[in-house]
């Protein structure tokens, strides 16, 4: 693994094809720069979560036309840098306590759970970017 800072970047449009197509370009990029397969699996589900949520706010507002979403993934040495950007300025909200059968609501608990730490921004330019940091260790 580099010791250096690598960075990808991939634009999706904000309909329900954007995860998988996040996915696996999270898991060809984390690949290709080395990581482990634990990582890659862990990785891949934060951005599978944090994308989800981006097309699921874009299809709240109906008026709207099809957003653009954005996925970076910047490594660092020991942590990895999950960010997804879209074009609203609302916070993201972490639910309360959600029932396992839900089939929604779970999304920034599990990014809780599985990164080290998470939160948003919102760039000059507007709308968001809610991020995650993945330990490498």
């Amino acid at each position: 693994m580099s010791n250096r800072r690598l960075v990808s970047r991939l634009e999706l449009a904000a309909q329900r094809d954007a995860s998988p197509w996040a996915r696996r370009h999270a898991r060809d990029v984390l690949g290709a720069w080395g990581l482990v397969l634990e990582r890659i699996d862990t990785v891949e589900l934060c951005v599978s979560e944090l994308v989800t949520n981006a097309v699921l706010i874009s299809e709240e507002t109906l008026d709207a036309p099809v957003m653009r979403i954005s996925l970076t993934l910047i490594y660092m040495p020991g942590e990895l840098v999950v960010e997804v950007a879209d074009g609203f300025y609302q916070p993201p909200v972490r639910k309360g306590i959600v029932s396992p059968q839900a089939e929604n609501g779970r999304g920034l608990f599990i990014v809780e759970m599985l990164a080290k730490e998470w939160g948003f921004f919102q760039p000059p330019n507007g709308g968001k970017v809610v991020w995650c940091r993945v330990g490498l260790g």
